[in-house]
């Protein structure tokens, strides 16, 4: 029976034959002077010079991931691995693995994530762009920080150490950039244990430019995180825009307001009106995204989404839209009986479109609820059915 390891030390390669065997000898190390139990993985993700038979001859194993992708080969090589716990860092020597102790005491010590930081280390000079360092990974990072509540200072480090057990139950989706992103935010909406270590961050040993691009794989990361928090981008500026309206159109319902030399009148309330109907369709495009990201497993099912199904019902859409239905075509009736009664005169603008602009938007809500309901009604049947395994009612 082979004896249980603790530490899986896992490198994603792909033609690394200048650094590898440097950052193998530096694994072999950690674990030597710190007498663990583990083994050294090279997933390897689709090699075309030496690095398969360098990362063999100096005593690591070699596994095929055969699927192209940074976070394939890492996904690749998790499965595979054979320790409790698993250490990952990029073969280009830029982490020197047997500096990485304190990470393993972490999760000694009970933490599931233990990130390196760069940022509270020591970056050598040379070892990142000007760029990187003072806009994309702070920047980044405060995204993480303020959509995920991630307490960490530099999300997108790449050495980390994590208890491997962790993994398969985070459902990450992605294959390329984004898995270290992906499985950051997964873990903190599972509720595991996160902590960091400072470390050093070393110029890439290679002759040949890194596989990342910087403008490119920062939106990739950016824009994965959007989707991810669908409360910022779409909810919170839903608010915003109809509470905006509401509270402006609340003021001119009753007449023009001068603001210095300016009049705000019936043009600044279509104007409120329209930022309430973008509000509240900004709303709803929020639980779209939110449902979607559950039901292909992009977003965990939780306490918090179940209540959000049970909560927008299409019974309840329904009701809503056919109050405000009725709301809207009572006040245009009113205008319109009052526009009849007294023989259809000429129309005082300021006065009818402050009861016809309301009445429009009351009715064009309405059917917002009624379509919008419908279409979440079809995405609640989908995510009911995907997770049948749930009390939904």
């Amino acid at each position: 029976m082979q004896e249980p390891l603790e530490l899986t030390i896992l490198m994603p390669c792909l033609d690394e034959a200048e650094t590898l065997a440097t950052c193998i000898g530096r694994a072999r190390k950690l674990l030597q002077d710190n007498r663990i139990q583990g083994e050294i993985l090279i997933s390897d993700n689709g090699s075309n010079d030496s690095s398969q038979a360098i990362a063999e001859k100096n005593g690591a194993r070699v596994v095929n991931c055969p699927l192209r992708g940074y976070g394939a080969a890492l996904q690749f090589g998790i499965e595979q691995a054979r320790g409790k716990f698993v250490l990952m860092g990029d073969s280009d020597d830029s982490y020197h693995f047997d500096e990485a102790f304190p990470m393993i005491e972490k999760l000694r010590e009970g933490f599931d994530v233990c990130l390196g930081t760069r940022l509270k280390g020591k970056i050598v000079p040379g070892a990142m762009p000007f760029l990187n360092q003072n806009l994309g990974n702070p920047v980044l990072t405060l995204f993480g920080r303020v959509f995920f509540n991630v307490n960490s200072s530099d999300f997108y480090c790449g050495m980390r150490a994590f208890r491997r057990d962790l993994i398969p139950r985070l459902n990450l989706q992605t294959m390329g950039m984004e898995w270290a992103i992906d499985q950051m935010i997964k873990s903190k909406m599972l509720g595991a244990k996160i902590t960091e270590v400072p470390i050093t961050l070393y110029p890439d040993g290679r002759n040949r430019p890194p596989h990342l691009r910087p403008w490119r794989d920062g939106w990739r990361t950016l824009r994965f995180m959007l989707i991810h928090a669908p409360t910022w981008l779409f909810i919170f500026p839903g608010l915003a825009l109809l509470f905006a309206g509401m509270i402006f159109a609340g003021i001119l319902i009753s007449g023009p307001v001068k603001i210095g030399a300016a009049t705000l009148d019936i043009h600044t309330l279509l104007v409120m009106h329209a930022l309430v109907v973008l509000g509240v369709q900004s709303l709803f495009t929020g639980l779209f995204v939110s449902l979607y990201g559950h039901l292909v497993g992009v977003l965990p099912i939780n306490e918090r989404y179940k209540k959000t199904v049970r909560f927008f019902s299409l019974e309840k859409l329904i009701v809503v839209a056919i109050v405000l239905g009725l709301s809207g075509i009572w006040l245009f009736g009113r205008s319109f009986w009052n526009w009849y009664a007294n023989g259809f005169p000429p129309l005082d603008a300021s006065v009818t479109m402050r009861q016809v602009i309301p009445a429009l938007t009351l009715i064009t809500l309405s059917a917002q609820c009624m379509l919008n309901g419908f279409m979440l009604s079809t995405l609640f049947l989908a995510t009911r059915k995907k997770s049948a395994a749930n009390t939904w009612d």
